[in-house]
C-alpha cells in the first residue's frame, strides 16, 4: 500500500514485507538511478532503517531509490551468515530486475545486517568486462568490477560486528570476563542458532575455517574482497562506549592498540561524531602484527579486510538521555524513542557519493 508524506513515497510490499521508498515528484523519481539497499540486524524488520530511508530521499530525491531489505526478518536472521547473504542477494536481483534505470548500487547496513550484505555481495560481484545478463547491459564495467553490473558505490556498514563476538569485549555486556565470553561461545547457539555459531567463530566443518574467517578473501564463486575492493568507498560507522551489544573494535575493524582517543565533539552539526580517519588499503604482508596473538583467526580477519581502505567514523553518545540503548540510536530505529542518532544519518547522507 503506497503512502505520501512531506513529498516521500514508499510501499510496502504485499508479500514480502520490504519497503521502497522514493520521491514523489515523478520528475525526480524518473531519475533516481541510485538504488540504496538499507539492511537491518538481527531480529530487525524494514521499520528499522524507515527514518534513514526517508531522510535519503528527502536530502536527495532525484538521486536515489531506497529498498529496506526485509527477506531476512524477524526470527529469519537466526539461519546464519552465509542463508541470509544468499537471501539479501536474491532480493537485489530482483529489485534491479524491476527498476531497469537503476545504474549505481550502494549499501547500508546496521549490526548483523553488515555481515549479510558483505556475503551478499561477493555472490553478486561480476569480474571486469563480465556481461552481466541480469541487468541486460553488456557494456565493460569499471576496471575493478561490478555488483550485478551495476557501478558500486558506497559499502556501509553501521555498529557491524566484522570482527565477530568472540575476542575479549567484543560483547560488552560480557564485561570482558573471559570465562563469562567462554560459556557464551559454547551455548550461543541455543538461543541465536546458526547465526550464533558464526558470530563466536563456532562453524569449523570439513576443515574449513569459520565462515566470517572465509570472507576476508574471495573462496570459490564468493568474490568477498574482490567485491568490496569495487565500491569507490567503505565506511564503518562504531559506537565507542555504550553498545552493549558490538564492541568498538569489531565494529571498526581495529586492534585495541589501534583505537583512537577521541574527544568530545565540537561540532554543532554532529555531535555525536568524535573521531573520523581513512586507513588506507595495505598488503597482507605488510599489515602490521597485533600486540595479541591469543585470537590468531580475529588477527588474520583484520590483516584481511585491511587490503581495502576504509573510512572510520567513531560515534558516541555517552552525554546522551539513551546511551544505553546506543546500539539502536546510532540507526535511530525508532524515531520516537532514538532520535538523537540524527546526526549520524544526517553525517552519512552529507558523506555519500552518489
Amino acid at each position: 500500500m503506497e503512502k505520501q508524506e512531506e513529498g516521500v513515497c514508499s510501499a510496502e510490499s504485499v508479500v514480502d514485507g520490504s519497503l521502497d521508498v522514493w520521491s514523489c515528484n515523478n520528475s525526480d523519481s524518473s531519475s533516481a538511478d541510485h538504488l540504496v539497499v538499507m539492511v537491518h540486524g538481527i531480529l530487525g524488520s524494514t521499520d528499522d532503517w524507515k527514518f534513514g530511508a526517508e531522510q535519503f530521499v528527502k536530502r536527495l530525491p532525484d538521486k536515489v531509490f531506497v529498498h529496506c531489505s526485509e527477506k531476512n526478518a524477524s526470527a529469519l536472521t537466526l539461519d546464519g551468515v552465509d542463508v541470509m547473504g544468499e537471501r539479501l542477494a536474491s532480493e537485489v536481483l530482483e529489485i534491479i530486475q524491476s527498476r531497469p534505470n537503476i545504474r549505481k548500487i550502494s549499501f547500508v547496513a546496521h549490526s548483523l545486517g553488515g555481515l549479510a550484505a558483505r556475503y551478499a555481495i561477493g555472490k553478486l560481484y561480476k569480474p571486469p568486462n563480465q556481461q552481466d545478463s541480469s541487468s541486460g547491459d553488456s557494456s565493460e564495467g569499471p576496471s575493478q568490477g561490478t555488483i550485478c553490473g551495476l557501478e558500486a558505490v558506497n559499502f556501509i556498514t553501521v555498529a557491524t560486528p566484522h570482527l565477530g563476538s568472540m575476542g575479549n569485549r567484543q560483547v560488552p555486556f560480557l564485561f570482558g570476563v573471559s570465562s563469562f565470553e567462554k560459556v557464551a561461545g559454547l551455548v550461543i547457539h541455543w538461543i541465536f542458532k546458526r547465526t550464533g555459531r558464526h558470530l563466536f567463530l563456532k562453524d569449523e566443518e570439513d576443515g574449513k575455517p569459520p565462515l566470517l574467517r572465509r570472507m576476508v578473501e574471495d573462496t570459490g564463486d564468493c568474490h568477498f574482497i574482490s567485491a568490496l575492493r569495487a565500491f569507490k568507498r567503505r565506511v564503518v560507522y562504531s559506537n565507542v562506549g555504550h553498545d552493549h551489544i558490538v564492541g568498538w573494535r569489531t565494529a571498526s575493524i581495529r586492534r585495541d592498540s589501534e583505537l583512537p582517543k577521541w574527544e568530545n565533539s565540537l561540532d554543532e552539526k554532529y555531535p555525536h561524531i568524535v573521531y573520523e580517519e581513512l586507513c588506507k588499503a595495505c598488503d597482507t604482508e605488510d599489515a602490521p602484527e597485533g600486540e595479541n596473538h591469543s585470537n590468531d583467526i580475529e588477527e588474520e580477519m583484520i590483516k584481511g579486510l585491511s587490503t581495502v581502505s576504509w573510512e572510520k567514523v567513531d560515534v558516541s553518545f555517552h552525554s546522551s538521555r539513551q546511551r544505553f540503548a546506543a546500539h539502536s540510536v546510532i540507526q535511530v530505529k525508532s524515531e520516537t524513542m532514538h532520535i538523537e542518532g540524527a546526526d549520524v544519518i544526517e553525517h552519512i547522507i552529507d558523506h555519500f557519493h552518489v
